[in-house]
Formats: structure tokens, C-alpha cells, sequence
């Protein structure tokens, strides 16, 4: 009831009053994550570039680098893929680290020491060292991607973070799109300062990594408790929508460290990721070297290399965004698994033509796109340190499965004098996720997002 000017009272309409609430509530939820979203994601996302240009780098680098210092396409796949090694043992351990310390100074320690060993690269002189190297590699970088993946988690309810996961993970098929011209530029610096294109690539790429992880210490906000930049009453909201979706979560099961380890549905998604991890990772270290193996020159081969990765974005924020809207996770998953697999398939096929390359660009849609879905699935049935432990577990895996697709392809080229064999390798280890994908979809429980949420930002 509300008085009238006529000192009477009127009665309004419970439904109109719910109406009117949920409205504001609405609107509510809708700018804080639009400020949060805006404030967060596109620094984040800045930074992944970064990683993965670092990361992938050596694929370029390769192109005259394996001359120099004598490395075949097996011992290449072998030692590029040796980067996992470090990366997967510490995963776990690493991102334990950041639920305990934070997020704040534990990003900040990786991104500056993965940039001084990236740069340090340029001063491999032969197989042994060049190993060396991409392990220290990895242990330097290992728990940035499950730890970014859980600092979304604080600042995001879960029908928001499929959409706001691809806006994160763009960085990935992004950095190859700038990270091809950009080290093939590097490339024509040949000979100055005394010395080669790859090392002025390591150099040029790294040393920047360093320098930006400084800033992570001043910028980033550790959690929306204490994020002055949100209204007092946006900051109440944004806490207690995380509390409520983890006790909903904790009410069914709360999970230990060693329980969500050796959950099924964590094994399970790991297989999917797996698989995934094998068939993009040995793609994206050999497709430079695939493409020159058509005649084409350095400079092309860096400029074509890129085209897959623009599909791989457009795919990644478009199945956010249907994942998010429809509450979907498996089918949208499903899905761009099988493009994955069906598009290495092509590509066997098409190997020795330039027509390769519309067949990579389905697969980089479908290993990209099924990220966006993946993601977000973990947090729908675990929390807290046990979701910190679950994240860095499925990554470490999956990328040390991922470390085979190098090795695949190169043995198959060293062997054969063709990249066909090792493709169909990796698209049968697409095809084992996208199996693996559909069996979530037909029996996996139903835990995905609940119910379509507003758009809040441009997150897809």
C-alpha cells in the first residue's frame, strides 16, 4: 500500500510490484557487470595475448631457427612441446598459490618471469639448451590460464561466464592472428645488432611480456569486496550473487582438493579437453611449416597463418554467446568439437592445395569455439580451492596430452616426407573429445547456466 495526496491509501498490485523489482534488479545486475566486465576482461585479455604470443612464437621462429641450430622436425615437435613438461607439473600447485596468496602478486610473478625466459630464448644454441629452456618455460608460465579462469570466477556469476570466458580467451586465436606478421617481421631484422630474424623475435616479444607484468600489481582488483571503483550497492550485489550460487553449489556436495581430483566429471572433461589440446596444439606449431611446404615465402606463410585464427575468434564469441543464452553448455560443445575434427579431416585431404586452409579454418572455429562452453562447466559443481585444483588439473592434462600433437606431426614428417599422417592423428584425438563431448550431452547432469542472462556488456 502507498499513501495518496488525498491521504488515502491505494494498494499495488503484487504482481506489478514484483515486476517493478525484478526490473530493478535487472538493471542492477546489468551495470555492475557491465563495469566489471569493462574494468577486468579487456586488461585481462591483453595479458593472454601476450602469453600466448610467447607461446606460440616458436612456430615462426622455426622457420629459419631450426637451420641454425640444428634441429629436425621431430626433435623440433619434441623440444617446442617440452614447454609442457614444466607447464603441467606445477599447474595444480600453481594455482593453489593464487587461491592462497592472490591473484594480485602471483600473476605478476609469472608474467615478468615467463618474459625474461621467453627473451631468453634467442640464446638457445642447440637442441639441449633449446629444451632447456621451453621447460623453464613452462614452469614459469604454469598456473596463469587456470588462475585468470578462476579470478573470473569471483567477479562473474555462472550465467554470465561463457560469454565473458570468450571474451577472455579471443586472445588466444588473436594472438596468432597479430603474432603471425608480427614475428614474421621480426624475421627480416636479420643480421642486425649481429643477430638472426628468430632471435629478434624472442627478443622483441618477450621483453615487452616483462615490462606490462609489472602492472598487473597495480591494476588488477583481487575481489569485488573490495573494488572501490563499484557502487556500494552494485558491490553488495555482485558479493552475495557469488555467496548464493556457492552455497547452492556446496549444497549439493562440497568438494576437498583430492575429491574434485579424482572426480568423474572432472576426468571426464578432461578427456574432451585432451583431445582438443593434441589436435590444436600440433596444428598451430606446424601450420607455418605446412603452408611454406606449398612454395609460398616466410612473410606469406606468417600472413596466412593468421586467417584460421579470425575464424576461431568470430566462433569463440559466438558460441558464448549462444551457450549463455540458451543455458547450454554440452550440445554447444558437441558441436565445436566435431567442426574441429571434421576440419583436420579436410585438411589431410587437402594438404598438398591452398584450399588447406578454408579446411583450418573450421578446425580453429571448433577448437576455439568449444572453449567458450568448456569453461564455466567446472564452477557448476565445484568451489573454492577445490574449483582452483579442478581448473589447473583439466589444463594440466589436457596440455600435456596437447604435447603429443607436436610430436605426432613431426615423426609423421620426418618419416613420410608429409604432414597428411600426422593431420589424421590429429584429427582422430578431435574426434575421441567430440565422442566424448556427446556422451556429456546425453548423460552428464544438467548444471549449466541458469537461465539466459542479460546482456550486460559486449561479451559476444
Amino acid at each position: 500500500m502507498e499513501n495518496q495526496p488525498d491521504g488515502k491509501r491505494r494498494i499495488i498490485p503484487v504482481r506489478g510490484r514484483a515486476t517493478v523489482e525484478a526490473s530493478v534488479a535487472e538493471a542492477l545486475e546489468r551495470t555492475t557487470l557491465r563495469k566489471v566486465y569493462l574494468r577486468l576482461v579487456p586488461y585481462c585479455f591483453l595479458l593472454y595475448i601476450l602469453c600466448y604470443i610467447d607461446r606460440i612464437n616458436v612456430s615462426f621462429a622455426a622457420l629459419t631457427m631450426n637451420h641454425d641450430i640444428g634441429l629436425s622436425a621431430y626433435i623440433y615437435g619434441l623440444a617446442a612441446g617440452a614447454f609442457f613438461w614444466g607447464y603441467c607439473l606445477l599447474e595444480v600447485p600453481s594455482n593453489l598459490i593464487l587461491e592462497k596468496v592472490g591473484a594480485r602478486p602471483w600473476i605478476t610473478r609469472i608474467m615478468v618471469s615467463w618474459g625474461i625466459l621467453s627473451a631468453a630464448t634467442a640464446f638457445a644454441t642447440g637442441p639441449w639448451s633449446f629444451f632447456t629452456i621451453r621447460v623453464l618455460l613452462g614452469v614459469a608460465e604454469a598456473g596463469l590460464f587456470p588462475g585468470m579462469l578462476l579470478y573470473f570466477h569471483r567477479w562473474f556469476p555462472q550465467r554470465h561466464r561463457a560469454r565473458v570466458v570468450a571474451g577472455f580467451l579471443i586472445g588466444i586465436p588473436l594472438s596468432t592472428a597479430i603474432g603471425a606478421p608480427l614475428s614474421t617481421a621480426f624475421l627480416q631484422l636479420d643480421g642486425i645488432w649481429g643477430l638472426h630474424g628468430w632471435q629478434w623475435v624472442f627478443l622483441g616479444e618477450g621483453v615487452p611480456t616483462a615490462l606490462i607484468g609489472v602492472s598487473v600489481w597495480f591494476f588488477l582488483t583481487e575481489r569485488p569486496s573490495v573494488a572501490t571503483w563499484l557502487l556500494p550497492e552494485e558491490r553488495a550485489w555482485l558479493v552475495a550473487e557469488i555467496e548464493k550460487e556457492r552455497r547452492e553449489i556446496e549444497s549439493v556436495h562440497t568438494h576437498t582438493i583430492l575429491s574434485a581430483m579424482v572426480n568423474p566429471r572432472v576426468w571426464v572433461l578432461t578427456v574432451v579437453f585432451a583431445g582438443i589440446g593434441m589436435a590444436g596444439l600440433g596444428l598451430v606449431l606446424f601450420l607455418p611449416q605446412i603452408l611454406k611446404d606449398l612454395g609460398v615465402s616466410n612473410t606469406q606463410a606468417g600472413l596466412l597463418t593468421a586467417i584460421p585464427y579470425v575464424f576461431g575468434t568470430i566462433a569463440m564469441i559466438v558460441a558464448g554467446a549462444i551457450s549463455d543464452r540458451t543455458g547450454d553448455r554440452f550440445w554447444t560443445l558437441t558441436i565445436t568439437c566435431a567442426c574441429g575434427a571434421l576440419g583436420l579431416v579436410l585438411g589431410a585431404m587437402l594438404h598438398n592445395s591452398l584450399w588447406v586452409l578454408a579446411a583450418f579454418s573450421l578446425a580453429v572455429a571448433g577448437f576455439y569455439g568449444m572453449k567458450a562452453p568448456f569453461w564455466p562447466t567446472p564452477s557448476t559443481f565445484l568451489t573454492g580451492p577445490a574449483l582452483a585444483a579442478g581448473l589447473a588439473f583439466i589444463n594440466s592434462i589436457g596440455n600435456f596430452c596437447g604435447y603429443l600433437g607436436p610430436i605426432a606431426v613431426g615423426y609423421a614428417k620426418d618419416r613420410t616426407g608429409s604432414f597428411e599422417a600426422g593431420i589424421y592423428v590429429l584429427a582422430a584425438a578431435a574426434a575421441v573429445s567430440t565422442l566424448t563431448a556427446l556422451g556429456c550431452a546425453l548423460w552428464m547432469p544438467r548444471t549449466a547456466a541458469r537461465g539466459a542472462a542479460p546482456a550486460v556488456a559486449p561479451v559476444g
